[in-house]
């Protein structure tokens, strides 16, 4: 048992290094970690769109904090919005090119915070060590 709360104890420090970093290297660029996870959603959405109902549930975050991080997004020009026109009580959300761009230049400075945080590993490891967070995270749902 006790190493298995260990094991609890390192992925908690893996996670906030990784947050550590991502804020830091965000705070330059005038966005916080929230932000670029909602432009990376859009960018990865067919047709780079989602209803705000879909964002929330794929951020797990409320309603008024999907709506506050659009906002400022609109008004960085990474976003823009409009009512479904089939239903206008639907706000769709998409991704401008200034935001694709800024997702281009996020997973960039992603991979090389990746390849910091996989050093240690092999490439046989580092495979063997996504597949079982992968594994992990499947049983969350």
């Amino acid at each position: 048992m006790d190493e298995e709360l260990a094991c609890g104890k390192f992925i908690k420090r893996i996670s906030e290094e990784l947050r550590k970093n991502a804020n830091n290297a965000m705070r330059g660029q005038n966005m916080t970690v929230a932000q670029l996870e909602t432009l990376m959603e859009l960018d990865r959405a067919p047709e780079k769109r989602l209803s705000l109902k879909e964002l929330e549930q794929s951020l797990h975050v409320a309603q008024s904090t999907a709506a506050g991080i659009i906002v400022r997004l609109e008004q960085k020009g990474f976003v823009q919005s409009s009512g479904d026109a089939s239903d206008r009580r639907i706000k769709l959300v998409s991704i401008t090119a200034a935001g694709a761009e800024r997702v281009e230049q996020a997973r960039e400075g992603m991979r090389a915070s990746q390849d910091r945080l996989f050093s240690p590993l092999t490439r046989t490891e580092r495979g063997i060590f996504c597949a079982l967070l992968e594994k992990i995270c499947g049983g969350l749902d």
